[in-house]
């Protein structure tokens, strides 16, 4: 016979196992909302928590304030930007409104397309060309070249990240350990100073004649693989990018605890190991800030660099446009500013996620 404490106990139970559930639940969506905030998509929280079962009050005010509010600043700029671009008159005509940018970014996307159809035909008649040669016993004549298209905007896209890639790398390669020698050794630290004072504020401006002369006199030949206009723009990249990391690097490695430094005197460990087991761990979150505000200036940087280097990316697309004069450069200009930025967001998350993952500190 089933007594009222049985059942009390059964809903207890009930009870218990059900905030359990709750708990396991939120401690999941707690851990997925570190890594949101990582991707920008922070405002995905407060509706995971609301079919959790959380306050809808609470949690509506927080995607009020993390998607509704954002949205509408967009919103209200796109307007005011469809607003006041009409009214401005250039020598290329009026300030190109949202519709006419969209329209010539889907027109770059076409012209894109297009292109690779060309290089796709050229391919396939150079096939059916050579296996016509072939079966005809003229191998001798039997040609092989390579497309040489215009570079599309996408193309160009992918030019400036694998320039920016390549400077970027070179810089943190020179910085980082400069950095460490910095931040372990007052003396270097002391040698150093000056000459990172005296160069850190050089624009890239005044680098970039400078690194076309060397790269010039040291690259006799113009090679398709490291073409000198490339080559240029990510010494200048590097250039200007290594200084953030190389001074938060110092920082990073002088704050350390002084303890674990002894530590690794009192075990006798080699210098090298002292650097990766002690010094490394400790400075990474500060290493990571100086890589991202790198990588932000290298970004920046580049633009101006691949505008008169001419280098085939959105620098050197940017000019040709500014050149052009047509009726439409205006909007492509404007589609290139919003290219560069949105690019430039990215990959700030992108560093955000690889600090997190080495350094753990962005998710907690």
């Amino acid at each position: 016979m089933t007594t009222l404490d049985d059942v009390g106990a059964v809903d207890a139970a009930a009870r218990a196992a059900r905030t359990a559930r709750r708990e396991r639940l939120f401690g999941r969506i707690n851990k997925a909302s570190a890594y949101l905030n990582l991707l920008g998509l922070s405002w995905i929280t407060p509706i995971l928590r609301i079919t959790a079962g959380d306050s809808p009050r609470h949690q509506l005010g927080e995607l009020w304030r993390l998607l509704v509010v954002p949205v509408l600043g967009i919103v209200a700029f796109i307007l005011a930007w469809g607003w006041a671009a009409p009214l401005v008159q250039t020598s290329l005509g009026a300030i190109p409104g949202p519709a006419q940018v969209w329209e010539q970014t889907v027109k770059l996307y076409e012209d894109h397309r297009a292109e690779r159809a060309k290089e796709a035909a050229f391919y396939e008649r150079q096939e059916a060309r050579n296996a016509d040669l072939a079966a005809a016993g003229k191998a001798d004549k039997i040609r092989w070249r390579q497309y040489t298209g215009k570079p599309t905007y996408l193309d160009q896209i992918v030019t400036s990240l694998l320039t920016v890639a390549l400077g970027f790398l070179i810089a943190a390669l020179v910085a980082v350990p400069l950095g460490i020698l910095c931040g372990l050794s007052a003396a270097v630290n002391a040698g150093l100073n000056p000459l990172i004072q005296i160069f850190k504020p050089v624009s890239p401006l005044a680098w970039l004649p400078l690194v076309t002369m060397v790269v010039s006199a040291l690259l006799t030949t113009n090679s398709q693989l490291l073409p000198k206009s490339f080559v240029i723009s990510a010494i200048t990249v590097t250039l200007c990018s290594l200084w953030p990391t190389l001074i938060n690097t110092a920082h990073g490695v002088s704050s350390i605890d002084r303890d674990l430094v002894n530590v690794g005197r009192v075990l006798r460990l080699p210098w090298h190991k002292t650097v990766v087991k002690l010094v490394l761990p400790s400075a990474l979150p500060l290493i990571f800030t100086g890589l991202r505000l790198s990588l932000g200036v290298g970004w920046m940087v580049l633009i101006a660099a691949e505008m008169l280097a001419q280098n085939p990316g959105l620098g050197k697309f940017v000019w040709d446009e500014f050149q052009n004069g047509s009726s439409s450069s205006l909007a492509k200009i404007m589609v290139a500013v919003l290219t560069i930025g949105i690019i430039g967001f990215l990959l700030d998350r992108v560093m955000l996620a690889l600090q997190a993952l080495f350094t753990f500190s962005a998710t907690r």
